[in-house]
């Protein structure tokens, strides 16, 4: 009974033991919320080595991922859940600035080298433009991650690079249900409400900025006519089954990320039976999108949370983060430019003078240009903002446009699969019945 006794309270001891130094192990902790396939994660483990020879102190990574920017802030608003860092787009980090979800990240790393410096002055431009007030400096709360455009993913077999040159192609008869829409209200409605107001935009009545960043009900009510008016050009609308359907041949035509379209023309070009693709932004302009590394309110070991931020800009971490995810970082430097040129493969220079200021080169650069659009589609191109107080009446649009979106082909198919499965439920009902009347008549 003793031992059985002394055995029960060692378990005890050992239980509590161990949520104690699961306490103590927080602070030696680094919980990081980031979007799926959005890191090499070999870094992970070279941050955990480089970080204690950096402070002496110990870190373990615990990495989650996310693939809803509403869901990752829910938790965090809501759960109050502490994770470190985390990587949300640009409209939400401007909500969690608005909202006091922030901590600032800290700057002093000792003798540790300080290279958020690294981040180009274009991308620290674009997210102060989410300041909620002109006290905010925004840097002080957030660091760029990757950036990109929105346009269109096309497969030249069947459509021409003129024939999209502005975002009225969706309204192409000829494309009758050969379009593959986002399914990402704010992200559509920034690209489109350029079309809207092209002609004001042309007579400098209104810039592109107000455009995307002031949300009026009648911009909503534009761009919704616009949609519905597209209704039976839209195959389907997607978050990441387009692109695969573009790699495979089965799609003319994806209204797409840049990043996504790097992705898939590479892909395609890779195939045992390979399809040449293409991407373009029409003239009207575009959306530039971001996301960016914050520390939200909750975190409880912001210290190394900011070192992770800093190990994040270091240029060759950035490439190696590009090579493996194939989007575009924001880090500007001389390393960056150099790693992604490639002469041989991109013939026409490109102007890259936005992200990389007065680096050699930079004027007349041999890069993607689907990666690295030039100077000239960047200057037509504006942030996607927050819809605030607007986000019901968006909402309310887009179901609206989406349940519209019933083309005759699809009604056809729903019509001829009801019936079907009515001939089939009515012909076992007969069959039942006969059968039934057969026992009878046997049992007669």
């Amino acid at each position: 009974m003793k031992k059985t006794f002394t055995l029960f309270f060692a378990i005890i001891m050992a239980f509590f033991g161990a949520i104690n130094t699961y306490a103590l192990d927080r602070a030696h902790q680094l919980k990081i919320y980031n979007w799926a396939d959005y890191i090499d994660e070999s870094l992970i483990k070279e941050f955990e080595q480089w970080y204690e020879e950096q402070t002496g102190e110990p870190v373990q990574i615990i990495y989650e991922t996310f693939d809803i920017n509403e869901n990752m802030l829910t938790k965090i608003e809501v759960g109050h859940a502490d994770y470190d860092a985390v990587c949300p787009s640009e409209y939400i980090i401007e909500r969690m600035l608005r909202n006091g979800d922030l901590q600032k990240i800290q700057k002093d790393f000792g003798n540790t080298p300080n290279w958020l410096g690294n981040v180009s002055p274009f991308a620290e431009a674009k997210f102060q433009e989410m300041a909620p007030d002109s006290n905010t400096l925004v840097k002080d709360y957030t660091v760029g991650y990757m950036w990109g455009t929105t346009g269109f993913l096309f497969n030249p077999k069947y459509v021409s690079r003129e024939q999209l040159m502005s975002w009225g192609a969706i309204l192409n008869p000829e494309f009758e249900n050969r379009i593959y829409m986002k399914d990402a209200f704010r992200d559509i409605y920034s690209v489109i409400v350029l079309y809207a107001f092209r002609d004001e935009i042309e007579a400098g009545k209104v810039t592109r900025d107000e455009l995307t960043k002031v949300i009026t009900q009648e911009r909503i009510d534009s761009v919704e006519a616009i949609l519905k008016a597209a209704k039976n050009n839209i195959a389907g609308w997607e978050v990441d089954f387009g692109k695969e359907k573009m790699t495979k041949g089965e799609a003319w035509l994806n209204l797409s990320w840049s990043g996504d379209a790097a992705w898939a023309i590479s892909e395609a070009l890779e195939a045992e039976e390979p399809v040449v693709l293409d991407y373009v932004v029409p003239q009207e302009g575009t959306n530039v999108w971001f996301d960016g590394w914050v520390i939200p309110i909750y975190a409880k070991n912001p210290k190394a949370a900011s070192y992770f931020i800093n190990f994040m800009c270091k240029p060759e971490n950035a490439i190696r983060n590009m090579e493996e995810i194939g989007y575009v970082s924001v880090i500007g430097t001389p390393e960056i430019l150099d790693a992604m040129q490639d002469p041989d493969q991109y013939m026409e220079p490109i102007d890259v003078t936005y992200l990389f200021g007065n680096i050699e080169g930079a004027s007349e650069a041999y890069l993607n240009p689907v990666m690295y659009p030039d100077k000239s589609i960047i200057d037509r191109a504006a942030l996607m903002h927050d819809s605030v107080e607007q986000t019901e009446a968006m909402l309310e649009m887009w179901n609206r446009v989406k349940g519209s979106n019933l083309s005759m082909f699809w009604i056809c198919v729903i019509l001829v699969a009801f019936l079907a499965v009515a001939v089939v439920v009515f012909a076992s009902m007969i069959s039942k019945r006969n059968a039934l009347a057969r026992r009878k008549l046997h049992k007669q």
